[in-house]
């Protein structure tokens, strides 16, 4: 049954609006843009220097502590929202991902960011798998990419990708993903690209657990046990 009543209005004038201007930005919430068309003209609208923070949605504290990060680095933020399909080993892991994206939008929202890229899988891989890829090499098949082969050729591939979109003057990317970003780094330098890579401090639970994005997926007895290995480093330390 359709929504009634003032909200659902809102929501419809919203729609009307977007679609009309899909670059116009409603009140406090970022400009969501989900062609590479509608974000090359909200990128040309931005003021530089501009800061890019990648996301794969399913938005916590840490990813607002990575806007505030880019926010006080750009003039401009902008904000990716995609669940890389290529760096997903099973299918099932890959479906069952979190997605919220309403509740990404709020939060990027009250953190101010500008522009919101929300692309569906075919407007970043229009012709199906990509053939050529980034390879992430040696770096890349150690520690976590020991066990996920292809995982970090699948994250440099459409960090490439998103990086030629988004043109970002300085990208973001946590330290607790320590791999990722010394990958990133790596991939960065080797390849020329023309960007300044910033890491941001890893957020924390009270417990000290990393704030992820598949905490939500522990169930009480492995969130209690997710904990012991921040507790033991810290210990060792």
């Amino acid at each position: 049954m359709p929504s009634t009543g003032p909200d659902a209005t809102a929501t419809a004038q919203q729609a009307a609006d977007d679609q009309a201007d899909p670059t116009a930005r409603s009140g406090g919430r970022p400009l969501l843009v989900r062609t590479r068309a509608e974000l090359a003209r909200a990128r040309a609208a931005l003021e530089g220097p501009v800061a890019v923070v990648m996301t794969m949605g399913a938005l916590h504290e840490g990813h607002a502590g990575l806007v505030r990060a880019a926010r006080g680095r750009g003039r401009s933020v902008v904000a990716t929202v995609f669940v890389n399909p290529l760096q997903f080993g099973e299918a099932l892991d890959l479906e069952s991902y979190p997605r919220d994206l309403e509740g990404d939008l709020a939060l990027l929202g009250r953190e101010g960011v500008d522009v919101v890229f929300a692309p569906p899988v075919e407007e970043v891989y229009p012709g199906g798998p990509p053939q050529v890829r980034v390879a992430a090499g040696p770096l890349g098949e150690v520690l976590e990419g020991a066990s996920r082969p292809g995982h970090f050729d699948g994250v440099l591939t459409v960090v490439t990708k998103l990086l030629h979109l988004t043109r970002p003057d300085v990208v973001l990317f946590g330290q607790k993903d320590a791999q990722q970003l010394l990958l990133v780094r790596r991939m960065v330098a080797d390849l020329s690209f023309d960007v300044e890579v910033v890491a941001a401090p890893t957020a924390r639970e009270d417990d000290g657990l990393a704030r992820s994005s598949r905490n939500a997926r522990l169930d009480p007895d492995g969130r209690a046990r997710a904990a012991v290995l921040s507790r033991a480093l810290r210990r060792g330390e």
